[in-house]
């Protein structure tokens, strides 16, 4: 079910605080899946589609930089919630602020440096992922916008986020809202 769908039904999102050791390899091999369909799609972007964006929304160079830069915090977050006590903070960022700021180069910079990081915390975060227990899910730190953030929760977000910015670019180079 998790592998299958990658996590793209919320209903589906809300058992992962029940799952067992089995569901948590499926887990980790959605979670490993979603990042591939990024990737694919990110290297797979041409020059001439790379700024076009789809009515409000961000084009390809900005979602992969986005990407970078969330998963960066994702990485992160995820070692917190394994390593420190629970009810640390979890620090949130205002990715749009990020976005905004011109010496971050979300609208004209190279993206070959975004989609290693991206690349690589991915990986690092999913060596994690297929170490946690079904006991780790329930651990949790105190996210600074969005309150009680367990593992599971993480999981479900990061495991999730990849389809939605790369639907995202699929609709900005189709030129499609």
């Amino acid at each position: 079910m998790w592998a299958a769908r990658g996590f793209r039904e919320r209903e589906e999102l809300t058992s992962i605080a029940s799952m067992t050791s089995v569901d948590l390899k499926e887990a980790a091999a959605a979670y490993e899946a979603a990042s591939q369909y990024f990737l694919n799609l990110a290297r797979a972007v041409t020059s001439d589609l790379m700024d076009v964006h789809a009515e409000n929304e961000w084009s390809a160079r900005q979602c992969i930089h986005h990407m970078a830069d969330s998963e960066a915090q994702s990485y992160a977050r995820l070692r917190r919630l394994v390593a420190e006590p629970e009810g640390s903070i979890i620090q949130g960022y205002d990715e749009a602020a990020w976005a905004n700021e011109p010496k971050l180069a979300y609208a004209d910079g190279p993206v070959e440096n975004s989609i290693a990081v991206y690349a690589a915390v991915r990986a690092a975060s999913l060596d994690v992922v297929k170490r946690l227990t079904e006991n780790d899910l329930e651990k949790f730190g105190e996210h600074t916008e969005a309150g009680k953030y367990s593992i599971a929760r993480w999981l479900e977000t990061y495991t999730r986020h990849p389809y939605d910015h790369g639907d995202q670019m699929v609709r900005a180079t189709k030129g499609q809202a």
